[in-house]
């Protein structure tokens, strides 16, 4: 195990269990506020298509995100990983019903759902993205598995980080394989992020 992993996985543990021992009146309303603000935001105005994740465990609940954008007829898709070789596909749903258990006991969309494509659908696109914890630089550690660096690699939309304020640390160590997010958004509001040679701007 390399250097970068050891640190890397001891504040992914840190961060879990600090979001974990958070109560469940609090999570509920600090994601009330952050799926507020996401609404009035322009990126989420502006998109046609919006990429979200379902929550598991303490993650901070972005679904009433999915029910805004598909009453303003927006087209919205989940993820759908395939453990074998570590990727992620976003699928269309026309509906939170259509989404069922599966990798990792996540809620996802069904086999045959169309499949989004990142690089030639042209419609403009917002991804939410979760982390355990973000930098103020929009760098994510999540749980160590990679999907989404490889998702945001392909991807030419805006990405949003998703996390509570409390939760956004100075720096955190960086792989040559990470993304970072354009907006950090948390119950505090918004920011975007332009990184300029390890500095960031507000």
């Amino acid at each position: 195990m390399t250097p970068i992993k050891i640190i890397k996985d001891e504040i992914r543990h840190e961060f879990s269990e600090k979001r974990d021992a958070l109560s469940e009146a609090v999570r509920a309303e600090k994601s009330r506020k952050i799926c507020q603000t996401a609404k009035e935001l322009i990126s989420f105005r502006h998109a046609e298509v919006i990429l979200l994740y379902s929550p598991i465990k303490s993650e901070i609940d972005v679904l009433p995100i999915a029910e805004a954008a598909l009453e303003k007829g927006k087209a919205i898709a989940f993820p759908k990983c395939n453990k074998e070789d570590r990727t992620m596909k976003f699928h269309f749903v026309t509906s939170l019903d259509q989404l069922e258990a599966g990798a990792y006991d996540i809620k996802e969309p069904g086999e045959d759902a169309p499949v989004y494509d990142p690089e030639n659908d042209k419609r403009v696109a917002v991804c939410y993205v979760p982390g355990l914890t973000f930098d103020v630089y929009g760098y994510r550690l999540g749980y160590g598995k990679g999907y989404y660096d490889k998702f945001m690699h392909k991807f030419g939309g805006c990405t949003i980080g998703i996390i509570y304020n409390d939760f956004v640390v100075k720096s955190l160590p960086k792989g040559k394989y990470d993304c970072h997010c354009d907006i950090l958004l948390t119950e505090n509001g918004a920011k975007c992020i332009k990184v300029d040679k390890g500095n960031s701007r507000f």
